[in-house]
């Protein structure tokens, strides 16, 4: 017993001790945690006047792709050494030629058949000339009118049906020089062949196609754009296919070996249609003389059919606008920049277009403001931040939205 009360008193008495020194402790102070300002990345906005430019792509196609055939029958004799797939050629140069034996013979029988009409003509003049005098004296002893009573009197329809002799003579004749030069097969413009399926010695039938040419002096590219993205080209539908006052200069570009090589060109018209499926105008841009190069690039390959190439339509102009990147866009319509090098402001503007990873904006951003491109997850107007310029996006920034540097300078 005596040892359970000396035990019970000792832990009778560290309870107190406990109790009294926890009532006893000092209140902790208290510390204001400190105020995190967050860290933001920042493009400057630039700031200038003008012309946008509409962007776009499509796929080179010829301006002009024919068919070429033969248009008399016969064996081929000769072949151009440029009637090959690839081979180039000038307007009119003979390309192919069929087997003339038969079509000289058949000018030559033209010849004689005009010969004999004409000699017909001279003798049916003649004896109307006889029959008229002959009547003439008769009327004068008769005392008749000297007025022939018909024509068969003056042998007038034998006249005439000997002249139509001698014009259809001749126009068998004009058939059979035709003909004869049908046998030279010429290209129709300067271009390059596609493809040909003649080879001498072949026989060709009237009308055979011997191969596929297209047109080297311009190339098209048919280029979609939505109505939104159509409606910032000003004098798109007053464009005239072939018409130079309304042609809307573009800038064309298209790669080639890794490195972009640069076109000049024009829209020379706009389908009035949209399409069913895409929805979209469909644009043809006609690039003039493709395949030649400056003489300050030699070196530039040919715009060649099939690759895909990227176009700049001058656009409607403004007399200012800032290009920021698309993706500081905020809402659809909202710019995060920076005021006073801290402060965060919600600035709202007027998207006009977004091409690749830039914007066209219209509103009071003046050149050079800090348009914020990081993410934050609570934002309030008037915040505090600490922005920080993104020096890899200089770059890409000084081409800004009316062009891009590349090789070349067009044509």
């Amino acid at each position: 017993m005596k040892r359970l009360v000396q035990g019970a008193i000792v832990i009778g008495v560290g309870v107190f001790g406990f109790a009294l020194l926890f009532g006893m402790r000092a209140e902790p102070a208290e510390v204001e945690p400190p105020r995190v300002i967050p860290t933001v990345s920042t493009v400057p906005a630039r700031v200038t006047q003008g012309a946008i430019k509409v962007r776009g792509g499509g796929t080179v196609r010829p301006s002009a792709e024919v068919t070429i055939a033969s248009q008399v029958g016969g064996r081929v004799i000769w072949t151009s050494a440029a009637l090959v797939s690839g081979g180039r050629f000038v307007e009119n140069e003979p390309l192919l030629r069929v087997d003339p034996a038969d079509y000289e013979n058949a000018v030559e029988a033209a010849e004689a058949d005009v010969a004999q009409r004409e000699v017909a003509l001279l003798e049916a003049e003649e004896n109307a000339r006889l029959a008229l005098d002959e009547w003439r004296r008769l009327a004068a002893r008769e005392n008749l009118d000297p007025t022939p009573p018909n024509a068969l009197v003056t042998r007038q329809p034998q006249l005439d049906a000997a002249a139509a002799a001698l014009r259809s003579a001749r126009a068998r004749l004009e058939d059979a020089r035709l003909a004869l030069e049908r046998t030279w097969i010429r290209a129709p413009f300067n271009g390059i062949v596609r493809e040909e399926t003649v080879d001498p010695g072949q026989f060709v039938a009237a009308g055979q196609a011997v191969g596929r040419l297209y047109a080297t002096d311009a190339v098209e590219i048919v280029v979609p754009l939505s109505d939104n993205e159509a409606a910032l080209i000003e004098r798109l539908w007053n464009a005239r296919a072939g018409d130079a006052a309304t042609r809307i200069p573009v800038e064309i570009v298209s790669e080639y070996g890794g490195v972009e090589y640069a076109w000049s060109g024009y829209v020379d018209r706009a389908e009035a249609a949209l399409d069913e499926q895409t929805r979209t105008v469909d644009v043809v841009v006609t690039v003039p003389e493709p395949f030649t190069a400056p003489e300050d690039e030699p070196r530039r390959p040919p715009l060649l059919l099939g690759s895909y190439a990227t176009v700049d339509i001058e656009g409607t102009s403004f007399e200012e606008y800032a290009v920021v990147p698309a993706a500081a866009v905020r809402d659809g319509d909202v710019l995060w920049t920076v005021a006073d090098d801290t402060l965060l402001v919600m600035t709202p503007v007027e998207p006009i277009q977004e091409v690749d990873d830039e914007a066209v904006v219209l509103g009071p951003i003046p050149d050079g403001t800090p348009v914020i491109v990081s993410m934050l997850l609570f934002v309030t107007e008037g915040m505090t931040v600490r922005p920080v310029q993104l020096l890899e996006s200089a770059e890409p920034w000084e081409r800004g939205a009316n062009g891009d540097e590349r090789e070349g300078d067009g044509s």
